[in-house]
């Protein structure tokens, strides 16, 4: 996720990212700059239309489409920065449900033994679902203990969630915790799987394709027949207008892409590896 200082104005402005929407549309820009150079060059000497010639008309037919598709980018960037801050929300959930069992833990274990393997087991479920949702591949063992092996067949954050629930009644039927103490620590672990599922709900489910697909062409055809109408009031000045236009639609529509799933590695998805990494260091503290 980019670090910046929003009130910078300056480096917004002359500044390009790596992540930039303008280096990635470079190559479709200079299309549409040739494009817009050839309509424009037939328009004006070689085809050689009057003022009143019924093409000019077609910058009627943009005045009413461009209210339909500034609805239809505005609702696609809502949609997909809704998902990213639902994803936001979750991993800011794991930070405190993983905080409230490392606290709950520390106070009832008095066995360091059993205090270190919470040390351990806690901070995994963070790591193993960051990796869960990139598809990255995981170990095949969390710890050394032979009984902790990981199997990558199944599903991983489950299996982690399972491991700490199954020490936690190993220590209630041993009697080291009390029934009330069982009650208490259930909603934390309870609260782990639940936004493993909410993750994966907003990773597994993308914008529908024909929404997606439409918008995408809608925002090719528009902006191929711009210079047919315009070209009778901006001559060759139409191709950096045409340009700039294609620009501001398209890179709309590249955010919304890249924002829409918050858990992989563009610039600015959720820095889920650093959140993992702090839930470590915090659960090392407490426990």
């Amino acid at each position: 996720m980019i670090s910046y200082n929003p009130k910078d104005w300056i480096t917004f402005i002359f500044h390009f990212h790596k992540a930039d929407t303008f280096r990635k549309l470079i190559p479709m820009m200079i299309f549409i700059g040739f494009y817009s150079a050839t309509i424009a060059y037939l328009e004006i000497e070689y085809w050689d239309l009057p003022d009143d010639s019924h093409v000019k008309n077609i910058s009627i037919m943009h005045g009413m489409l461009g209210f339909v598709i500034s609805l239809l980018l505005v609702f696609r960037t809502n949609t997909a920065y809704d998902r990213w801050w639902e994803g936001r929300k979750m991993w800011g959930g794991l930070v405190n449900s993983s905080r409230n069992l490392a606290i709950k833990l520390s106070v009832i274990l008095k066995e360091e033994s059993d205090r270190a393997y919470f040390r351990k087991t806690i901070p995994s479920f963070a790591s193993i679902l960051n990796k869960h949702l990139k598809d990255d591949d995981t170990a095949k063992q969390l710890f050394e203990d032979d009984h902790l092996s990981i199997d990558n067949h199944k599903h991983k954050p489950n299996q982690v969630a399972k491991i700490v629930f199954q020490k936690i009644n190993d220590l209630y039927l041993a009697n080291k915790i009390t029934g009330d103490q069982l009650i208490i620590l259930n909603h934390e672990i309870q609260s782990f799987t639940e936004i493993c599922g909410a993750c994966e709900r907003i990773k597994n489910t993308p914008i529908p394709y024909s929404y997606s697909a439409f918008l995408k062409k809608f925002i090719f055809f528009y902006v191929m027949t711009l210079p047919f109408g315009y070209v009778f009031n901006l001559g060759y000045y139409v191709i950096p207008v045409v340009i700039f236009i294609f620009y501001v639609l398209a890179s709309l529509e590249l955010i919304a892409e890249e924002i829409e799933d918050p858990f992989g590695d563009d610039a600015n998805d959720l820095p889920t590896t650093k959140m993992a990494e702090n839930i470590k260091r915090h659960v090392e503290e407490l426990l």
